[in-house]
């Protein structure tokens, strides 16, 4: 289908997808700083350090010729899928753990969640456009 579109329409789509993964990505860091100033309680911007860490694995010890989605028997493939997972558990873990123990409240929590959601849904669509076009890559 895409290759049916001219040049400059190819373009544009992808400029637009672009620009909807900036957008998507700014919304959850709005999201994330507005649960700590609305309520003046920083302590939910833990939560960025499991955003660091995520790609960490994947950066380190994925190589370009295997899959996250595939299973393998590589020892390196397997602690790069344990690690990413035990980073996004993490992320939730963190801002549950603090209303818990009381130290956020409900709303701060909401938008934590909500910022996770965000960016989790712009990973997927990352995700997405570089299976749709390879020629376009830009991970």
């Amino acid at each position: 289908m895409m290759a049916d579109l001219p040049g400059y329409h190819r373009t544009c789509l992808h400029t637009g997808k672009l620009a909807l993964l900036a957008i998507l990505v700014s919304g959850g860091i709005v999201l994330q700083i507005l649960a700590c100033a609305l309520y003046n309680n920083w302590w939910p911007m833990l939560t960025v350090i499991m955003y660091v860490l995520l790609p960490m694995p994947l950066l380190f010890f994925m190589g370009s010729d295997a899959s996250l989605l595939s299973e393998s028997d590589n020892g390196w493939v397997n602690a790069t899928k344990f690690l990413t997972g035990a980073s996004a558990v993490g992320s939730i873990a963190i801002p549950v753990i603090l209303k818990h123990a009381g130290i956020i409240g409900w709303g701060a929590l909401a938008m934590e969640l909500s910022s996770y959601f965000i960016f989790v849904v712009a990973i997927m669509c990352c995700i997405r456009m570089n299976e749709d076009d390879d020629s376009y890559s830009f991970l």
